[in-house]
């Protein structure tokens, strides 16, 4: 009997793992560590600069979505109460409540301003445009090293800089992987985009034309089509190109030095000026 009922508690532990993907659980910046919309506890902290979404599946959204607004934010997401701020240079860094070594795919980061606030902002009216990604990094080896390899190496976090020559405002970050261990099938792609809310500061001038959400991706891109368990030598990274200008930055993994206190309404901040260093863009093919 002891052994029917450890087997069964692996099973049902797989299956957990299995349909548990994830989710920001928090959000770095200049050292000070602000709350993500967390599923697993969504009440939790009210005031957070993580727009809430209604995956509580930790799920994903596909080709079926990327006409409507569930691709903007993700499932049923809704605005952020707060915001951080951030001076331009700095660095978000968003640590993921863990990624599946099997759900290989890109990573993308875009921008979108929000006008007067982005706590009261239209999700169906953001204009996106991108500052980051990272696709495939090597082929070599079946089914390849991506994006998402990077970011499981580094602790499940990410990192992204925001652009020096962005106007001063309120943003939207708008960062997301892809997985594409499915994307043989018909609707395989699994998309998981996640909404931080953004003040930023600097002497930019500088704000790039974007995108709705509803025509970051076409549903019929080869991009979100193929097979990687066969191995793929190139991948062409879904969506609109980065923005001119911008750099991916060397991941790390620095331990934040306290809370930081969301900001709410048109209420302003000071952002340090420092910024991690930063390199050339990842080889992405």
């Amino acid at each position: 009997m002891p052994h029917v009922f450890i087997t069964l508690l692996l099973t049902l532990a797989g299956r957990v793992l299995v349909s548990a993907h994830s989710f920001v659980s928090n959000i770095n910046i200049n050292g000070l560590s602000y709350d993500g919309f967390r599923p697993t506890e969504p009440d939790a902290h009210p005031i957070a600069i993580g727009w809430s979404t209604t995956a509580f599946d930790q799920g994903y959204v596909n080709q079926t979505g990327y006409r409507t607004e569930e691709i903007v934010c993700h499932r049923g997401a809704m605005n952020a109460k707060g915001h951080a701020p951030i001076s331009v240079g700095g660095v978000v860094h968003l640590q993921w409540n863990g990624w599946p070594g099997s759900h290989k795919g890109p990573v993308l980061d875009y921008l979108a301003p929000c006008g007067k606030s982005c706590e009261t902002v239209d999700k169906n009216y953001l204009r996106f445009f991108k500052i980051n990604h990272v696709g495939l990094v090597d082929g070599s080896e079946v089914p390849g090293f991506w994006g998402s390899d990077q970011l499981i190496a580094n602790n499940n976090s990410w990192m992204v800089e925001i652009p020096q020559q962005i106007q001063p405002g309120f943003y939207v970050l708008r960062t997301e992987i892809i997985a594409l261990h499915n994307a043989s099938n018909e609707i395989g792609a699994q998309n998981y985009p996640q909404c931080i809310n953004l003040q930023v500061t600097g002497d930019g001038t500088n704000v790039p034309s974007g995108f709705l959400g509803s025509e970051l991706y076409d549903p019929e891109d080869p991009s979100m089509h193929l097979d990687i368990s066969g191995g793929v030598s190139s991948y062409k990274i879904p969506g609109p190109a980065p923005i001119a200008g911008v750099e991916t930055v060397a991941l790390s993994h620095p331990l934040p030095t306290g809370s930081g206190t969301p900001l709410t309404g048109t209420d302003t901040g000071t952002a340090p000026t420092s910024a991690p260093t930063v390199t050339s863009r990842n080889t992405a093919k």
